[in-house]
Protein backbone atom coordinates (compact mmCIF):
# COMPACT_ATOMS: atom_id res chain seq x y z
CA UNK A 1 0.00 0.00 0.00
CA UNK A 2 1.24 3.42 -1.00
CA UNK A 3 1.96 5.35 1.88
CA UNK A 4 0.19 8.52 0.20
CA UNK A 5 -2.95 6.54 1.13
CA UNK A 6 -2.15 5.72 4.71
CA UNK A 7 -3.87 7.50 7.35
CA UNK A 8 -2.26 9.02 10.10
CA UNK A 9 -2.42 12.40 12.17
CA UNK A 10 -1.72 15.72 9.89
CA UNK A 11 -0.70 18.63 11.64
CA UNK A 12 -1.24 21.46 10.46
CA UNK A 13 0.75 24.86 12.05
CA UNK A 14 0.59 28.71 12.45
CA UNK A 15 2.11 31.35 14.51
CA UNK A 16 0.60 32.50 17.68
CA UNK A 17 -3.16 34.18 17.86
CA UNK A 18 -3.77 32.23 14.68
CA UNK A 19 -4.88 29.35 15.86
CA UNK A 20 -8.77 29.79 15.74
CA UNK A 21 -8.51 31.45 12.14
CA UNK A 22 -6.67 28.32 11.25
CA UNK A 23 -8.83 25.75 12.79
CA UNK A 24 -11.87 27.59 10.72
CA UNK A 25 -10.23 27.41 7.64
CA UNK A 26 -9.39 23.63 8.14
CA UNK A 27 -13.15 22.96 9.41
CA UNK A 28 -14.87 24.89 6.02
CA UNK A 29 -12.45 22.49 3.91
CA UNK A 30 -14.42 19.34 5.09
CA UNK A 31 -11.89 18.24 7.94
CA UNK A 32 -12.94 17.31 11.34
CA UNK A 33 -10.18 18.61 13.76
CA UNK A 34 -8.89 15.77 16.45
CA UNK A 35 -6.90 18.69 18.65
CA UNK A 36 -6.28 22.50 18.40
CA UNK A 37 -3.61 24.52 20.70
CA UNK A 38 -1.78 27.86 20.58
CA UNK A 39 0.36 26.84 17.14
CA UNK A 40 -1.58 24.47 14.73
CA UNK A 41 -4.61 22.06 14.24
CA UNK A 42 -4.39 18.35 14.28
CA UNK A 43 -6.47 16.03 11.57
CA UNK A 44 -6.55 12.34 10.28
CA UNK A 45 -5.77 12.10 7.05
CA UNK A 46 -3.75 10.48 4.27
CA UNK A 47 -0.55 12.29 2.19
CA UNK A 48 -2.84 12.90 -0.34
CA UNK A 49 -4.97 15.24 2.41
CA UNK A 50 -1.89 16.97 2.81
CA UNK A 51 -1.40 17.80 -0.63
CA UNK A 52 -5.28 19.56 -0.64
CA UNK A 53 -4.01 21.22 2.73
CA UNK A 54 -0.83 22.37 0.76
CA UNK A 55 -3.16 23.98 -2.03
CA UNK A 56 -5.84 25.35 -0.38
CA UNK A 57 -4.49 26.78 3.52
CA UNK A 58 -4.34 29.96 3.42
CA UNK A 59 -3.64 30.37 6.77
CA UNK A 60 -1.10 27.54 7.52
CA UNK A 61 2.69 27.40 7.68
CA UNK A 62 3.51 23.65 7.12
CA UNK A 63 1.42 20.56 6.58
CA UNK A 64 3.32 17.79 8.50
CA UNK A 65 2.54 14.39 8.32
CA UNK A 66 3.45 11.95 11.32
CA UNK A 67 5.36 9.13 11.39
CA UNK A 68 5.50 7.88 14.87
CA UNK A 69 5.94 8.40 18.28
CA UNK A 70 8.47 7.59 20.71
CA UNK A 71 9.83 7.71 23.81
CA UNK A 72 13.45 9.07 24.17
CA UNK A 73 15.58 10.30 26.44
CA UNK A 74 18.59 10.99 25.46
CA UNK A 75 20.73 11.59 21.22
CA UNK A 76 21.19 7.34 21.89
CA UNK A 77 17.84 6.75 22.00
CA UNK A 78 16.63 9.31 19.02
CA UNK A 79 19.16 7.58 17.02
CA UNK A 80 17.88 4.24 17.61
CA UNK A 81 14.03 4.88 17.66
CA UNK A 82 15.00 6.39 14.38
CA UNK A 83 16.84 3.69 12.84
CA UNK A 84 13.78 1.25 13.26
CA UNK A 85 11.62 3.62 10.94
CA UNK A 86 11.99 2.46 7.19
CA UNK A 87 13.30 5.33 5.59
CA UNK A 88 14.20 3.74 2.38
CA UNK A 89 10.44 3.29 1.63
CA UNK A 90 10.13 6.96 1.78
CA UNK A 91 13.28 8.78 0.66
CA UNK A 92 15.23 8.14 -2.37
CA UNK A 93 18.60 7.02 -1.77
CA UNK A 94 19.70 8.93 -4.87
CA UNK A 95 17.71 12.05 -3.30
CA UNK A 96 18.56 14.91 -0.81
CA UNK A 97 17.29 15.35 2.66
CA UNK A 98 17.07 17.94 5.62
CA UNK A 99 15.75 17.82 9.58
CA UNK A 100 14.25 20.64 11.05
CA UNK A 101 13.08 20.67 14.54
CA UNK A 102 11.78 21.51 17.56
CA UNK A 103 13.64 20.07 20.73
CA UNK A 104 13.03 21.12 24.00
CA UNK A 105 15.38 18.34 26.13
CA UNK A 106 18.25 18.72 28.77
CA UNK A 107 20.00 16.39 26.87
CA UNK A 108 20.41 18.53 24.58
CA UNK A 109 22.28 22.23 24.29
CA UNK A 110 22.18 22.82 20.85
CA UNK A 111 19.21 22.00 18.32
CA UNK A 112 21.93 20.98 15.83
CA UNK A 113 23.39 18.13 17.57
CA UNK A 114 19.69 16.32 17.40
CA UNK A 115 19.33 17.43 14.14
CA UNK A 116 22.55 15.97 13.38
CA UNK A 117 21.79 12.40 15.03
CA UNK A 118 18.50 12.36 12.96
CA UNK A 119 19.90 12.58 9.86
CA UNK A 120 22.69 10.16 10.95
CA UNK A 121 19.89 7.81 11.98
CA UNK A 122 17.83 8.25 8.47
CA UNK A 123 20.78 7.88 6.31
CA UNK A 124 22.57 5.07 7.78
CA UNK A 125 19.01 3.52 7.77
CA UNK A 126 18.93 3.85 3.99
CA UNK A 127 22.71 2.77 3.49
CA UNK A 128 21.71 -0.42 4.85
CA UNK A 129 19.37 -0.97 3.08
CA UNK A 130 20.33 0.01 -0.51
CA UNK A 131 24.08 0.16 0.01
CA UNK A 132 23.41 4.22 -0.88
CA UNK A 133 22.86 7.39 1.12
CA UNK A 134 21.36 10.46 0.32
CA UNK A 135 22.95 14.25 0.72
CA UNK A 136 21.63 15.81 3.35
CA UNK A 137 21.84 19.97 4.15
CA UNK A 138 20.02 22.91 5.20
CA UNK A 139 17.95 23.42 1.77
CA UNK A 140 14.10 22.66 2.46
CA UNK A 141 13.10 22.32 -1.00
CA UNK A 142 13.15 18.86 -1.54
CA UNK A 143 12.66 16.13 1.27
CA UNK A 144 12.45 17.38 4.82
CA UNK A 145 12.06 15.56 8.03
CA UNK A 146 10.82 17.45 10.98
CA UNK A 147 11.51 16.15 14.74
CA UNK A 148 9.68 17.59 17.43
CA UNK A 149 11.29 16.37 21.06
CA UNK A 150 9.87 17.36 24.15
CA UNK A 151 11.34 15.89 27.50
CA UNK A 152 11.39 12.40 27.05
CA UNK A 153 8.59 12.61 24.11
CA UNK A 154 9.66 12.86 20.07
CA UNK A 155 7.79 12.82 17.41
CA UNK A 156 9.14 12.34 13.63
CA UNK A 157 7.24 14.12 10.46
CA UNK A 158 7.16 14.36 7.10
CA UNK A 159 7.09 18.34 5.76
CA UNK A 160 4.46 18.46 3.26
CA UNK A 161 5.38 21.45 2.63
CA UNK A 162 8.95 22.11 2.49
CA UNK A 163 9.34 25.98 2.42
CA UNK A 164 6.80 27.40 4.21
CA UNK A 165 3.20 27.69 2.54
CA UNK A 166 2.56 30.98 4.54
CA UNK A 167 3.79 32.93 1.23
CA UNK A 168 1.05 32.50 -1.65
CA UNK A 169 3.61 33.35 -4.20
CA UNK A 170 2.33 36.45 -6.07
CA UNK A 171 4.40 39.17 -3.70
CA UNK A 172 7.17 39.34 -6.06
CA UNK A 173 7.61 43.15 -4.70
CA UNK A 174 7.65 43.40 -1.24
CA UNK A 175 7.85 47.12 -0.84
CA UNK A 176 8.40 47.65 3.15
CA UNK A 177 7.43 45.91 6.46
CA UNK A 178 4.34 44.17 4.31
CA UNK A 179 2.41 41.76 6.73
CA UNK A 180 2.92 38.26 5.92
CA UNK A 181 0.71 36.49 3.23
CA UNK A 182 -1.15 34.13 5.75
CA UNK A 183 -1.72 37.05 8.57
CA UNK A 184 -3.75 39.57 5.92
CA UNK A 185 -5.49 35.87 4.99
CA UNK A 186 -6.35 35.77 9.21
CA UNK A 187 -7.75 39.26 9.15
CA UNK A 188 -9.50 39.04 6.22
CA UNK A 189 -11.36 36.43 7.69
CA UNK A 190 -12.11 38.42 10.74
CA UNK A 191 -13.65 40.57 8.82
CA UNK A 192 -15.72 37.90 7.10
CA UNK A 193 -15.27 39.53 3.47
CA UNK A 194 -16.49 37.19 0.69
CA UNK A 195 -16.59 39.60 -2.39
CA UNK A 196 -20.70 40.71 -2.56
CA UNK A 197 -19.93 44.51 -0.84
CA UNK A 198 -17.21 47.00 -1.85
CA UNK A 199 -13.54 46.25 -0.44
CA UNK A 200 -11.40 49.27 0.35
CA UNK A 201 -8.03 49.52 1.17
CA UNK A 202 -6.41 52.80 1.75
CA UNK A 203 -2.68 53.17 2.73
CA UNK A 204 -2.09 50.01 0.51
CA UNK A 205 1.46 49.34 0.91
CA UNK A 206 2.39 46.41 -1.00
CA UNK A 207 -1.14 45.20 -1.41
CA UNK A 208 -0.79 41.82 0.73
CA UNK A 209 -4.50 42.57 2.09
CA UNK A 210 -6.39 43.45 -1.05
CA UNK A 211 -5.22 40.67 -2.96
CA UNK A 212 -5.83 38.10 -0.36
CA UNK A 213 -9.22 39.67 0.16
CA UNK A 214 -9.78 39.32 -3.23
CA UNK A 215 -8.26 35.47 -3.88
CA UNK A 216 -10.32 34.54 -0.77
CA UNK A 217 -13.55 36.49 -2.77
CA UNK A 218 -12.79 33.90 -5.39
CA UNK A 219 -11.70 31.21 -4.06
CA UNK A 220 -8.75 30.73 -5.45
CA UNK A 221 -6.57 28.12 -3.65
CA UNK A 222 -3.28 30.22 -2.85
CA UNK A 223 -0.87 27.10 -3.24
CA UNK A 224 -2.30 27.07 -7.10
CA UNK A 225 1.00 28.92 -8.49
CA UNK A 226 3.26 26.99 -6.61
CA UNK A 227 5.16 24.33 -8.47
CA UNK A 228 7.85 22.67 -5.65
CA UNK A 229 6.26 21.20 -2.48
CA UNK A 230 7.84 18.64 0.04
CA UNK A 231 5.47 15.86 -0.44
CA UNK A 232 6.67 15.90 -4.04
CA UNK A 233 9.98 14.55 -2.80
CA UNK A 234 8.71 11.27 -0.96
CA UNK A 235 8.67 8.16 -2.27
CA UNK A 236 5.24 6.73 -4.12
CA UNK A 237 4.34 10.14 -5.50
CA UNK A 238 2.72 10.37 -8.49
CA UNK A 239 2.08 13.64 -9.95
CA UNK A 240 -1.27 12.53 -11.21
CA UNK A 241 -2.74 12.52 -7.89
CA UNK A 242 -1.29 16.09 -7.79
CA UNK A 243 -2.54 17.38 -11.26
CA UNK A 244 -6.06 15.99 -10.35
CA UNK A 245 -6.58 18.15 -6.83
CA UNK A 246 -5.14 20.93 -8.70
CA UNK A 247 -7.52 20.81 -11.06
CA UNK A 248 -10.55 20.35 -8.76
CA UNK A 249 -8.88 23.27 -6.77
CA UNK A 250 -9.25 25.76 -10.32
CA UNK A 251 -12.78 24.01 -11.20
CA UNK A 252 -13.84 25.84 -7.69
CA UNK A 253 -12.63 29.54 -8.77
CA UNK A 254 -15.78 31.78 -8.95
CA UNK A 255 -16.51 33.14 -12.08
CA UNK A 256 -19.95 34.61 -10.87
CA UNK A 257 -19.07 37.60 -8.81
CA UNK A 258 -16.28 40.24 -9.46
CA UNK A 259 -15.32 42.16 -6.46
CA UNK A 260 -15.16 45.76 -6.42
CA UNK A 261 -11.48 46.71 -5.14
CA UNK A 262 -10.27 50.20 -4.10
CA UNK A 263 -5.98 50.48 -2.76
CA UNK A 264 -5.07 53.74 -2.72
CA UNK A 265 -1.90 55.40 -1.35
CA UNK A 266 0.59 58.54 -1.60
CA UNK A 267 3.32 56.37 -2.17
CA UNK A 268 4.13 55.71 -5.79
CA UNK A 269 6.75 53.04 -5.48
CA UNK A 270 4.29 51.01 -2.98
CA UNK A 271 1.20 51.36 -5.71
CA UNK A 272 3.91 50.12 -8.37
CA UNK A 273 4.25 47.46 -5.73
CA UNK A 274 0.94 46.31 -5.25
CA UNK A 275 0.52 46.53 -8.99
CA UNK A 276 3.23 44.34 -9.71
CA UNK A 277 1.31 41.80 -6.95
CA UNK A 278 -1.77 42.00 -8.34
CA UNK A 279 -0.57 41.02 -11.75
CA UNK A 280 0.97 38.24 -10.15
CA UNK A 281 -1.81 36.91 -8.62
CA UNK A 282 -3.92 37.42 -11.53
CA UNK A 283 -6.72 39.82 -9.60
CA UNK A 284 -5.17 42.68 -11.34
CA UNK A 285 -8.29 43.83 -13.24
CA UNK A 286 -10.51 43.85 -9.96
CA UNK A 287 -8.49 46.90 -8.73
CA UNK A 288 -9.38 50.05 -9.15
CA UNK A 289 -5.74 51.79 -8.07
CA UNK A 290 -5.32 55.38 -7.01
CA UNK A 291 -2.63 57.58 -5.82
CA UNK A 292 -4.04 59.58 -3.21
CA UNK A 293 -4.11 60.40 0.28
CA UNK A 294 -6.69 58.28 1.89
CA UNK A 295 -9.00 61.66 3.43
CA UNK A 296 -9.18 62.16 -0.90
CA UNK A 297 -10.58 58.97 -1.96
CA UNK A 298 -13.42 58.59 -3.89
CA UNK A 299 -15.50 56.04 -1.86
CA UNK A 300 -17.72 53.19 -4.02
CA UNK A 301 -21.16 54.06 -3.92
CA UNK A 302 -22.42 51.19 -1.56
CA UNK A 303 -21.08 50.55 1.96
CA UNK A 304 -18.55 47.75 2.16
CA UNK A 305 -15.41 47.06 4.49
CA UNK A 306 -12.40 49.15 4.94
CA UNK A 307 -9.29 47.89 5.82
CA UNK A 308 -6.23 50.09 6.73
CA UNK A 309 -2.89 48.98 8.31
CA UNK A 310 -1.02 52.78 8.86
CA UNK A 311 2.53 52.95 9.88
CA UNK A 312 3.18 51.74 13.55
CA UNK A 313 6.28 54.58 14.14
CA UNK A 314 9.56 53.48 15.54
CA UNK A 315 11.32 56.78 16.39
CA UNK A 316 9.65 59.70 18.61
CA UNK A 317 9.94 62.07 15.93
CA UNK A 318 7.72 59.66 13.55
CA UNK A 319 5.19 59.03 16.33
CA UNK A 320 4.51 62.72 16.78
CA UNK A 321 3.78 63.15 13.40
CA UNK A 322 1.62 59.62 13.20
CA UNK A 323 -0.14 60.54 15.71
CA UNK A 324 -2.28 63.65 13.64
CA UNK A 325 -2.38 60.73 10.93
CA UNK A 326 -4.29 58.38 13.76
CA UNK A 327 -6.45 61.20 14.23
CA UNK A 328 -7.03 62.18 11.13
CA UNK A 329 -8.38 58.11 10.21
CA UNK A 330 -10.76 59.01 12.94
CA UNK A 331 -12.29 61.89 11.27
CA UNK A 332 -12.14 60.00 8.09
CA UNK A 333 -14.26 57.21 9.44
CA UNK A 334 -16.63 59.81 10.70
CA UNK A 335 -17.00 61.91 7.19
CA UNK A 336 -16.87 59.61 4.45
CA UNK A 337 -17.51 55.43 5.72
CA UNK A 338 -21.08 55.74 6.44
CA UNK A 339 -22.50 52.40 6.31
CA UNK A 340 -18.74 50.47 6.19
CA UNK A 341 -17.22 48.34 8.85
CA UNK A 342 -13.48 49.93 9.28
CA UNK A 343 -10.77 48.01 10.47
CA UNK A 344 -7.12 49.98 11.33
CA UNK A 345 -4.77 47.32 11.58
CA UNK A 346 -2.20 48.54 14.39
CA UNK A 347 1.03 47.98 16.43
CA UNK A 348 1.18 51.27 18.33
CA UNK A 349 -1.74 51.22 21.06
CA UNK A 350 -0.57 55.09 22.01
CA UNK A 351 -0.89 55.89 18.61
CA UNK A 352 -4.57 54.23 18.28
CA UNK A 353 -6.05 55.37 21.10
CA UNK A 354 -5.77 58.76 18.46
CA UNK A 355 -8.32 57.76 16.02
CA UNK A 356 -10.95 58.68 19.15
CA UNK A 357 -13.29 56.17 18.35
CA UNK A 358 -14.49 53.48 20.43
CA UNK A 359 -13.47 50.33 18.90
CA UNK A 360 -16.59 47.79 18.78
CA UNK A 361 -13.87 44.99 19.18
CA UNK A 362 -9.87 44.80 19.77
CA UNK A 363 -8.85 41.82 18.61
CA UNK A 364 -5.47 40.14 19.38
CA UNK A 365 -3.02 39.58 16.58
CA UNK A 366 1.08 39.25 16.39
CA UNK A 367 3.00 40.45 13.24
CA UNK A 368 6.48 39.31 13.81
CA UNK A 369 7.34 39.85 16.98
CA UNK A 370 4.87 42.50 17.33
CA UNK A 371 1.94 42.61 20.05
CA UNK A 372 -0.90 44.19 17.62
CA UNK A 373 -4.55 45.13 17.59
CA UNK A 374 -6.83 44.95 14.64
CA UNK A 375 -9.59 47.11 15.71
CA UNK A 376 -13.27 46.90 14.10
CA UNK A 377 -15.46 50.01 13.95
CA UNK A 378 -18.72 50.27 13.18
CA UNK A 379 -20.23 52.98 11.32
CA UNK A 380 -23.52 53.97 10.15
CA UNK A 381 -24.91 55.66 7.67
CA UNK A 382 -26.46 59.21 7.93
CA UNK A 383 -26.66 60.88 11.58
CA UNK A 384 -25.79 57.46 13.12
CA UNK A 385 -22.31 57.40 11.89
CA UNK A 386 -21.25 56.38 15.55
CA UNK A 387 -23.78 54.91 18.09
CA UNK A 388 -23.43 57.80 20.31
CA UNK A 389 -21.48 60.61 21.68
CA UNK A 390 -19.40 57.83 24.40
CA UNK A 391 -18.21 56.08 21.13
CA UNK A 392 -16.01 59.82 20.57
CA UNK A 393 -13.36 58.71 23.21
CA UNK A 394 -9.90 57.89 24.04
CA UNK A 395 -9.67 54.60 25.64
CA UNK A 396 -6.84 53.45 27.84
CA UNK A 397 -7.05 49.67 26.87
CA UNK A 398 -4.47 47.90 25.00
Amino acid sequence: MSIFKEKSTIRITCPLRLSPYLGAEITSLGYIIDHQDNTGVEITGSLLDCINLNLWSRIGHKVLYKLSNFEARNPDDLYNHLKNIPWEEIIDSKGYVSIESTVLNDAIRDTRFANLRAKDAIVDRIFSKKLERPSSGPESDRTVIYLFWKDDEASVFIDTSGETIARHGYRKNPYKAPLQESLAAAVIQETGYDGSMPFVNPMCGSGTLAIEAAMKALNIAPGLPRTNFGFMHILGYEDKEFQNIRDKARSKIRKDIRPEILVSDINEMALRATDQNAQEARIRDLFRIERKDFREIRMPESPGILVMNPEYGERLGEVDQLGETYSEIGDFFKKKCGGYMCYVFSGNPDLSKQIGLKPKRRIEFYSGKIDCRLLSFEMYSGSRKIKDESDITETSEA
